[in-house]
């Protein structure tokens, strides 16, 4: 049970099981990919260390549920898993940038990797603090991923891409718009993850090879949100690592305005990234980081607006 604090978003007590029940759904997914696949399907190796190292995350996150742990220990066990599909090969080779082409990352590949899986798993974590805002997100990204991969001749990423629409979206029945059930860091910490692994797999083993800068973009929220929140908190010179209610979207709910309303906006702003995440695959050449731009100024004039009204409002 979520018991409510002075940290919390709601006053009475929630069970906090719901992750569960997405993560059963994507496992019974994969079990039927690996039982009956034939095209659809990837690497071996690939595949049993990709879920493998989602057991790993889900389970220290269950046991954090249950009984709060010391972040080290959920964190340590993170890295654990980065570094299991990393050693196997799933690991970020090169990009294309904008009047440079195709880069090599070499050796600062499996950096770029390492901090690209913590980042994400940890980002979906801390932005699961509203109503159906984790899970609507997750099944925006998830539908937007499938339909493009798919597009582009995938037959692993799209299914199994879909197997977290179905589960995420059984979940959200208890969810939103009124909380009857949350998806703990059991569910937010296993889309994270498996988001982030997804990207690079997709890229790099499925057929469709889509481009790297998907995820993130459809993402870019969630992203930009938990890293202005962590650069702003460090400069603060406060624990970074410590629970706090000084996130954009927990300030924009402060304000006055409701969970629902809330999270609808960050679900807007999902789906018109997966249109952006659309038309920057049909971009031919390197030019296709460049689709970031104008969401990275929405997101700065929004956290403008969201500081300027919270430091008047005393919030921070």
């Amino acid at each position: 049970m979520d018991v409510p604090n002075i940290r919390s978003s709601h006053d009475t007590p929630i069970p906090t099981a719901g992750g569960i029940a997405i993560l059963t759904t994507f496992f019974l997914g994969m079990l039927v990919i690996y039982f009956v696949a034939d095209k659809t399907m990837i690497g071996k190796k690939y595949f049993l260390v990709f879920s493998f190292s989602i057991i790993l995350v889900a389970t220290i996150s269950l046991f954090d549920d249950y009984k709060e742990r010391p972040y080290y220990l959920k964190f340590l066990n993170q890295i654990i898993a980065a570094i299991l599909v990393m050693l196997v090969g799933i690991v970020m080779h090169e990009i294309s940038l904008p009047w440079i082409g195709t880069v090599n990352l070499k050796g600062s590949g499996y950096v770029i990797t390492f901090l690209w899986i913590l980042g994400l798993t940890n980002a979906f974590n801390f932005m699961d603090g509203l109503n159906g805002m984790a899970g609507g997100t997750a099944v925006i990204a998830a539908i937007f991923f499938s339909i493009i991969s798919f597009s582009q001749g995938s037959n692993f990423t799209y299914i199994v891409s879909y197997t977290i629409i179905s589960g995420t979206l059984g979940f959200l029945v208890f969810n939103f718009p009124k909380p009857r059930l949350f998806m703990g860091d059991v569910g937010s910490t296993f889309l994270g993850f498996s988001f982030a692994c997804l990207a690079i797999i997709a890229a790099l083993f499925d057929f469709s090879h889509t481009s790297l800068f998907v995820m993130p973009l459809l993402l870019f929220h969630f992203i930009y949100d938990t890293f202005f929140t962590f650069i702003r908190r460090f400069l603060r010179g406060e624990r970074v690592h410590e629970a706090h209610r000084s996130h954009l979207y927990q300030l924009f709910n402060q304000l006055g305005y409701g969970h629902k309303l809330v999270s609808m906006f960050y679900f807007a702003v999902g789906i018109a990234q997966g249109f952006g995440a659309w038309w920057m695959v049909n971009i031919v050449g390197d030019q296709r980081v460049l689709v970031f731009i104008p969401y990275l100024i929405f997101q700065i004039i929004y956290s403008v607006i969201i500081m300027h009204h919270a430091k008047k409002g005393g919030l921070i």
